[in-house]
Formats: structure tokens, C-alpha cells, sequence
């Protein structure tokens, strides 16, 4: 009786093992998917694939946080491409990932990054309108993942970027926003992942940009 309880034992480790190798495989490969992403339609797929993950893997937050951030690029993409009306429902539908993201893991800071980046894109679909609403809570998202992560080289990007873009008469400065993306660089030098699934984006954005300013 003994050898065949230990056998069910270790026959339900083998299928656990399996299933949590399958499931690093597969986030694997997608995480590596959003490097080559270029169009809404290919981060919207991404997105679509992320969600049908988490749909499987209850209570894990990194699926549904890569949803969000598809989701996010894909606004990223068509706001470049002027299509401000587009983002609304883009950053709705973001939203609900990181709500469900938040369940799993209420105080992440790369979570609350997120958060920002929706509100800046709702804030960018009318932001002379929006700046007191959206732009006030996308600061105070930003702040608070940067309380509980200071080291996180994406916060300072993201920080960069906002200041970079933003025109000096309304408190940007190109000079600062290209210091704090050599200060993101230096944090993304030393920065090492809790796991290989969770976040590790952004260091290539950071050295793009402070390579056209060397160019200059």
C-alpha cells in the first residue's frame, strides 16, 4: 500500500513538473514574441495568446500583465500613428488584465507601471482635457511604483519619456529626459529579474535614445 501511495505521489510531482515547464516554455516563447512586434494587429494577437494563458493559469499575475502591456503597445503604435480616438478602448481592455494582474500580486511595482502607461494613453486621446483627470492619476501610479521598486529601471524610462516628450513650457526638458534615460541604463546594467518570466523590457528603448542624442 505504501509503495503505491508513494508512487501516486510522485507520478502528480512528474505531472506538476510538466505542466510548470510547459507553462515556462510557452510564456517563454511569447515574452520573446514582443521584441519583434511591429503592427496593433501583431500586439493585439500577442495579447489575445497571453489571455488564453492566463485563462489557464489561475492566479499566476505575469500572463495577464503581458496582455496589458500587448495591449499597451498596441496604443503606443497607433498613437505614433495619430490614432488618438483608438485608445480608449485600447486602455479599457488593458485595463482588465491588470485588474486581474493586481489580484495575483497587489503590490508590484512593475503592475503599477503599467497602470500609469493606460492612464497616459487615455490622457493622450484629448490631453489638454484630460491632464487634470488622467495625467494626475498617471503621476501618482508612477510614483507609487517607484516606492515599491526604486531600482526599477522601467519606472525610470518610463519617467524619461514623459519628460523628454513633454514641451518645456509645460515643465519637459529634453537635456533632463536624456539624463534620467543614462540613469535608466545604469539600473537596467545591474538589474536581474526575480524569474525569467517577469518583466525585462525597456533597455534597448533607453540605449536608442541615448544613442540619437550622441549622433547630434
Amino acid at each position: 500500500m505504501k509503495k503505491l501511495v508513494l508512487s501516486f505521489a510522485l507520478s502528480m510531482l512528474s505531472l506538476t513538473a510538466f505542466a510548470q515547464s510547459h507553462y515556462e516554455k510557452v510564456m517563454t516563447e511569447k515574452i520573446a514574441k514582443i521584441e519583434t512586434c511591429k503592427t496593433p494587429e501583431d500586439f493585439n494577437a500577442l495579447s489575445n495568446d497571453f489571455q488564453r494563458i492566463a485563462d489557464k493559469e489561475k492566479g499566476k499575475w505575469q500572463p495577464n500583465y503581458y496582455a496589458a502591456f500587448s495591449q499597451i503597445q498596441k496604443g503606443r503604435v497607433l498613437m505614433r500613428e495619430n490614432k488618438m480616438t483608438e485608445l480608449d478602448a485600447i486602455a479599457d481592455q488593458a485595463q482588465k488584465f491588470v485588474d486581474l494582474a493586481k489580484e495575483a500580486d497587489k503590490n508590484n511595482s512593475e503592475i503599477y507601471l503599467l497602470q500609469k502607461m493606460i492612464y497616459s494613453l487615455k490622457m493622450m486621446v484629448n490631453p489638454m482635457e484630460r491632464y487634470m483627470t488622467f495625467g494626475t492619476k498617471a503621476d501618482e501610479m508612477l510614483k507609487k511604483a517607484e516606492e515599491l521598486n526604486p531600482q526599477n529601471p522601467r519606472v525610470t524610462l518610463i519617467k524619461a519619456e514623459d519628460i523628454y516628450f513633454t514641451p518645456e513650457q509645460f515643465g519637459g526638458s529634453k537635456k533632463k529626459g536624456m539624463e534620467l534615460f543614462k540613469a535608466s541604463l545604469d539600473k537596467f546594467n545591474s538589474f536581474t529579474p526575480k524569474t525569467a518570466l517577469d518583466p525585462n523590457w525597456g533597455k534597448s528603448e533607453a540605449e536608442y535614445f541615448i544613442s540619437q542624442s550622441a549622433e547630434k
